[in-house]
């Protein structure tokens, strides 16, 4: 087997009262979509902020690409893209400066950054709104700006975090297109979500996390089982009759 892009061992975490993340535990490779699968509160959002070194475990270890999340992080980062629903671009930039930043925090050389700015640019079809303020932006629009800036330093990992939850139905196909088209590249893409659906048609392998722990993993047909479907899992998994 391919040598795994992401590893995630025994992971904990407690944020105020609440210990959110309970020694879980999976990996993910290149070349595949990865689900990250459960209800809003399961920790699926504190593991991506632990992956992409936001957050410190309170134990447990986490290697990106054989970088640990602790001792390297700056390698981490240089490795990483995240998509989020909170897309938090800054409103009064332009599209094109909002990736060339991003691009500068993500240590892309100065010498590099227009030829990168462009290519993203030209990649995911956002000329027609290269120089537009964001904040005039529509929601589609921002959430290609948000890719744009995940993936202008070439990541080898890409994060999705519920990436599809403000969008329409166009916008929300062009997300999943992009995921399926970085498989297609090599990347490892970790998609987190709720939406069964989804995750039934765009992941090959997925954890599903219940109260901060790890109920199911495996192949997305080993999830399932003999249920009639992944949500059916879903629901029996967590506890849901």
């Amino acid at each position: 087997m391919t040598e795994a892009a992401v590893v995630v061992e025994r992971l904990e975490k407690t944020l105020g009262k609440n210990k959110v993340l309970r020694g879980i535990s999976f990996s993910a490779q290149p070349g595949e979509i990865f689900g990250l699968l459960g209800p809003n509160g399961a920790g699926k959002t504190t593991t991506l902020r632990i992956i992409c070194t936001l957050l410190s475990p309170d134990s447990g270890r986490v290697e990106v690409l054989g970088f640990d999340t602790r001792t390297a992080p700056q390698e981490v980062r240089k490795r990483v893209g995240v998509v989020t629903a909170d897309i938090g671009i800054y409103p009064r930039l332009s599209a094109r400066e909002n990736i060339a930043y991003f691009a500068q925090l993500s240590g892309v050389p100065d010498a590099d950054l227009k030829r990168r700015v462009d290519a993203v640019i030209e990649r995911l079809d956002v000329n027609s709104f290269a120089d537009q303020r964001a904040e005039s932006l529509s929601s589609g629009q921002k959430q290609k700006l948000a890719i744009a800036r995940a993936i202008v330093h070439d990541p080898q990992v890409l994060m999705f975090d519920e990436p599809t939850s403000n969008l329409d139905v166009l916008a929300s196909r062009e997300v999943r297109e992009f995921m399926v088209e970085s498989k297609e590249r090599g990347k490892c893409v970790i998609f987190s979500t709720h939406v069964m659906h989804d995750a039934e048609r765009l992941c090959d392998r997925l954890a599903i996390l219940h109260q901060g722990q790890v109920v199911a993993s495996g192949s997305t047909a080993e999830v399932r089982g003999a249920r009639r479907d992944l949500e059916d899992a879903f629901l029996e998994l967590v506890g849901v009759k």
